[in-house]
């Protein structure tokens, strides 16, 4: 028991050396992150379809 104590308490200690980030820059963070990941899904769905209808075109 003293040894998960000794864990938990050690886990605290780290935690208050992190660095967090500050609101705008999370914001900016999660922004970017999101609007990569849609312009990805777009940009694979664009593929996707053009390849598909590639294939349909030699194959008839």
């Amino acid at each position: 028991m003293q040894r998960i104590r000794k864990f938990f308490s050690d886990v605290i200690r780290e935690m208050r050396k992190v660095s967090w980030p500050k609101r705008s820059e999370l914001t900016r963070s999660t922004i970017t992150v999101l609007s990569t990941v849609v312009f990805f899904g777009v940009f694979f769905a664009a593929l996707d379809l053009g390849i598909s209808k590639l294939i349909r075109l030699i194959l008839e």
